[in-house]
């Protein structure tokens, strides 16, 4: 659950961009180079120097400061707050898509299925519900709109 409260404040404080791409960089550490995510200590670290990377050294958090969020209980809350509002829409695995805060598609669903999905949304003319983990993680406004999946420059 660290590297999840983790994910979550790095969206919350720097953006969805860059928690996108420490996400990405843990996927790549935990599946490919089998390092163990509850290695605190060695979490810290390896974000860290990613931040740097993202941020620069004068605005991402020093490895201390992270390793201290870490050894923490902040977002705890949050996270088993999205896990059980998961758990009610049925979601047990990922890669999972949750369109309009209530439909579920599996991930490897065909194409034709996220067509006939984004059709009923055409058809109604609106768009039921937004984000439905903004408001349990506590993402702001500000930060959703920014999204996350936009290009990071090198500071």
């Amino acid at each position: 659950m660290a590297s999840h409260r983790l994910i979550q404040y790095i969206g919350k404080t720097y953006g969805l961009a860059v928690s996108e791409a420490i996400y990405d960089l843990l996927n790549v550490y935990y599946f490919v180079d089998g390092h163990a995510l509850n290695d605190r200590p060695r979490l810290a670290n390896v974000v860290s120097s990613e931040l740097k990377n993202i941020l620069g050294n004068d605005s991402a958090p020093s490895e201390s400061e992270l390793l201290e969020f870490l050894n923490s209980n902040e977002g705890r809350k949050e996270i088993e707050e999205a896990l059980y509002a998961l758990n009610e829409l049925g979601v047990h695995g990922i890669p999972k898509f949750i369109i309009e805060g209530r439909t579920v598609v599996d991930g490897a669903a065909r194409d034709d299925v996220f067509v006939e999905v984004f059709r009923q949304i055409e058809k109604k003319g609106t768009i039921a519900n937004g984000p439905i983990f903004a408001d349990i993680l506590g993402i702001s406004q500000e930060i959703v709109e920014q999204g996350s999946h936009q290009y990071i420059v090198d500071a």
